[in-house]
């Protein structure tokens, strides 16, 4: 790849002439040596797994198998439609279909690990959602999808996606920045805007940390991919809106390295800490042995 951070992608596509997702494709197709068209269609493959996600989680029983998880998807949107939501159609919406792709990577089910499987619901819950509110079309959303790769790629190589290295802020964070930098070119916003937009978006994460009740990917990762699709748009709406990263994206990115690297090892999905140890963490940690024995 020709850029290494958010600062050199969005240089690099002001001296092309192209958003992030377009500059991304030739960049990818250069790196692989695969043509455009075939890395393009197989983003759309990527695609069309994410709707199938939604679908399931929103339509069929997503039950995990410890039992712990599922449904919460249907009930969000069953409120959404039979009251008046605090949040508004929209934001619910995404809420709704981020918690249904979680369930479905909880329930054993087909998902797109968005950098991660733990992460997994933010970006096709912001995007589907969008998506039918704007009526884009497919290709459309298939651009977007590799704006979030450059994304993900610049926070991979400079800091952590996964839980594991960084905490939450790094595996949930990553998603929720790819999403809103995605999001705010999908509507119309600049590569800079775009930017800003992953800046505000990790600087809300920071310090987040990652433990898994039973070490499983569900309590709090589900909900937190809920409460994910809603930071995304909203970074995504004050990036549009001409709100800046004040501290620059490359640099809150360091951040999260240093503050993930400084994270005990117990707060790093390790289930040894955090809501992991509270006396209900540690009591469905033993009930889940049980049921094993």
């Amino acid at each position: 790849m020709n850029f290494q951070t958010l600062s050199q992608l969005a240089v690099l596509c002001e001296e092309r002439g192209l958003g992030i997702g377009a500059l991304m494709l030739e960049e990818q197709s250069a790196e692989s040596g695969r043509p455009q068209s075939q890395e393009f269609a197989t983003m759309k493959e990527y695609y069309g797994v994410m709707k199938e996600a939604v679908h399931r989680g929103m339509t069929q029983d997503t039950t995990s198998r410890s039992g712990l998880t599922g449904l919460d998807a249907q009930r969000v949107g069953d409120y959404n439609t039979a009251s008046e939501p605090l949040l508004g159609g929209p934001a619910g919406q995404a809420m709704a279909y981020a918690l249904a792709v979680s369930e479905v990577n909880a329930s054993m089910g087909r998902i797109i690990a968005t950098p991660t499987a733990g992460s997994c619901g933010i970006i096709p819950g912001v995007f589907l959602s969008c998506q039918e509110r704007f009526g884009w079309d497919d290709d459309f959303m298939v651009s977007g999808l590799f704006a979030a790769g450059a994304i993900g790629y610049v926070i991979a190589n400079n800091s952590f996606v996964s839980g594991a290295e960084g905490g939450c802020q790094a595996e949930v964070g990553s998603a929720i920045g790819m999403a809103a930098g995605a999001l705010t070119e999908l509507r119309g916003g600049t590569p800079a805007q775009a930017v800003h937009a992953v800046g505000l978006a990790l600087k809300n994460t920071l310090g987040l940390i990652c433990d898994p009740v039973g070490g499983l990917v569900e309590i709090p990762c589900i909900v937190r991919n809920g409460f994910g699709a809603v930071t995304a748009l909203a970074a995504a709406d004050m990036a549009l809106a001409g709100v800046r990263s004040v501290i620059p994206s490359d640099e809150v990115i360091k951040v999260m390295l240093e503050v993930g690297s400084a994270m005990p090892e117990k707060h790093r999905e390790t289930a040894g800490g955090g809501l992991a140890q509270t006396p209900t963490g540690r009591q469905i940690m033993k009930d889940l042995r049980n049921k094993k024995g």
